[in-house]
C-alpha cells in the first residue's frame, strides 16, 4: 500500500488550486442545526479539512447530520466507527492519480495491492475503493483504455467475492492533472463497458467534468448506469458551491435523484471561509434537495 506517495499525488494536487476567500457568501452559522431531507445521501472528502483534527472533524459531521466521509484507510476507520460514519470511498491501494491501471508494467503490482486491499474494505463494512487511469505518458487512449480493462478484469472476481466495487474517478486534464487519461464521461464510459461488471463504476466529480466537457445534467441522464459516486466542487476554483460560482448544483442533485441514484454525493470543495464547518454546512444544504 502506497498511502503516503497516493496522498502526495492526489489530495496535495488539488490543494493547490484554494482561490481568494469569497465575500459576497454567507451561511448560517454552524451551530444552528438543520433538518436534512435525507433524499441525497450526503458525504465529505476527508482532504479538503484536513486541518481539523480527525475527532473534532467527526464530531462535526455528527451535528450536521452527515453520516458518511470519503478518501479513508484502514488507519481512519475505527475512530470513524465510534462516531457512527461510513466510509463511502475508501483508499490505499495503488500508486496515486499519475500511475495507473494504464500501464502494463505497474499491473502485476496493481493486482497484488487491490487483492489485499478489496477484502480489507469488505471486512470493515464498506463498498467503494477508488482506482485510477494513470497519466497517458504518450499512449493512445483506445491503448490505455485497453490496458485498463485487461487489468482490471483480473481483480473483478475479487471484487465480486467480496461486494466491492472499484470506481475509477474522472478527473480534468486541463486545470488540475495535466494528462491524466479517464478525463472525459466518454472514454469512462466504454472502460466500464469492456470490462462489464457491476462491480466498476465511475466516480463522476462534478467540478471536473465542468471544466472538460460541460452538459452535467444531460451526461448525467445519459450515463448514470455507470456512476457509482459522486463529488461536487465550485468551478472556476473548486472552491464553495454557492452563487460565486457557475454550476446550480441544486437542479444536479435532482438530476441524480431523478436516475433512481441510491449512492452519496461527497463535498469536495475546498473551503475558503475562517468557520470551514459553516461552508461545510453551507454546500450540504444547497444540494439538500
Amino acid at each position: 500500500m502506497k498511502r503516503r506517495k497516493f496522498i502526495g499525488t492526489s489530495a496535495a494536487a488539488s490543494v493547490g488550486l484554494v482561490a481568494c476567500k469569497t465575500t459576497n457568501a454567507m451561511a448560517p452559522p454552524a451551530s444552528e442545526s438543520v433538518k436534512l431531507k435525507e433524499n441525497i445521501h450526503h458525504s465529505v472528502c476527508r482532504w479538503c479539512y484536513k486541518d481539523i483534527p480527525m475527532e473534532d472533524f467527526l464530531k462535526s459531521l455528527n451535528e450536521l447530520g452527515i453520516k458518511a466521509m470519503d478518501l479513508t484507510g484502514p488507519e481512519d476507520w475505527p475512530l470513524m466507527k465510534k462516531y457512527g460514519i461510513h466510509a463511502s470511498m475508501c483508499w490505499g491501494a495503488g500508486f496515486g492519480i499519475e500511475k495507473g491501471w494504464n500501464d502494463l508494467s505497474l499491473h502485476e503490482e496493481l493486482i497484488a495491492d487491490y487483492s489485499q486491499h478489496i477484502p480489507k474494505v469488505a471486512a470493515a463494512g464498506y463498498t467503494n475503493l477508488i482506482c485510477f487511469s494513470g497519466n497517458r505518458n504518450g499512449m493512445d487512449d483506445a491503448e490505455g483504455l485497453k490496458n485498463c480493462a485487461e487489468g482490471l478484469k483480473k481483480i473483478m472476481p475479487i471484487a465480486e467475492k467480496h461486494g466491492v466495487v472499484l470506481q475509477m474517478e474522472l478527473l480534468n486534464s486541463k486545470v488540475n492533472h495535466p494528462d491524466y487519461m479517464c478525463d472525459t464521461s466518454a472514454w469512462g464510459v466504454e472502460l466500464c463497458k469492456a470490462i462489464g461488471s457491476e462491480h466498476f463504476k465511475l466516480l463522476y466529480d462534478i467540478y471536473h467534468m465542468q471544466i472538460m466537457e460541460g452538459d452535467i445534467i444531460r451526461n448525467i441522464q445519459d450515463y448514470h448506469q455507470y456512476f457509482g459516486h459522486y463529488h461536487t466542487g465550485g468551478n472556476p476554483g473548486r472552491n464553495e458551491i454557492n452563487d460565486t460560482q457557475e454550476l446550480f448544483y441544486p437542479a444536479i442533485m435532482k438530476a441524480i435523484l431523478a436516475t433512481g441514484f441510491e449512492g452519496y454525493v461527497a463535498q469536495e470543495f475546498i473551503p475558503t471561509w475562517d468557520d470551514q464547518i459553516a461552508a461545510l454546512k453551507e454546500g450540504v444544504t444547497i444540494c439538500d434537495v
